[in-house]
């Protein structure tokens, strides 16, 4: 499947763009995992959003990136695939795009994220590490991870 993908802050999203993300996340966070939460947040104003469209303009891949706060790196986040996209490569391509755009738009190789704890694993492929116990996040386990390369090196 030929993915076309783009990196937009907040103020540059159409407004279809803008609704395609809400309801990807809605539909896979809120309704699929049976989640209440308030998605929501307040913090996509501030966001750099990468999105991957299929060939028909269907957002079907997609990650948030926060900008960093206090001594805190960037915070990749919302990392979410279509249900018919899974399997197909897609979420590693949205964080290789994600890493890609952590570096491009705060000049940085490090970041952090809350994993769902299945997805340990994966994120695990992408240099981050377990950085504390599992907490529960609105009847959700979760990580908190960090991916510091140059401490890696060291």
């Amino acid at each position: 499947m030929s993915i076309s993908w783009s990196i937009r802050a907040f103020d540059k999203l159409s407004i279809q763009e803008l609704h395609d993300i809400l309801k990807l996340r809605v539909d896979v966070f809120v309704v699929e995992q049976q989640c209440i939460y308030p998605e929501l947040d307040g913090k996509d104003a501030t966001a750099i959003h990468v999105m991957g469209h299929d060939p028909r303009s269907a957002l079907v891949a997609y990650a948030r990136i926060l900008p960093p706060e206090a001594n805190e790196p960037p915070h990749i986040g919302r990392v979410v695939v279509a249900p018919g996209s899974r399997g197909t490569g897609l979420a590693t391509e949205a964080m290789n795009r994600s890493l890609a755009a952590v570096w491009e738009f705060f000049g940085t190789e490090r970041s952090v994220l809350a994993a769902q704890n299945h997805l340990e694993r994966f994120y695990e492929r992408f240099g981050y590490v377990r950085r504390g116990p599992d907490y529960d996040w609105d009847g959700i386990p979760h990580v908190d991870m960090v991916r510091d390369p140059k401490r890696d090196a060291g």
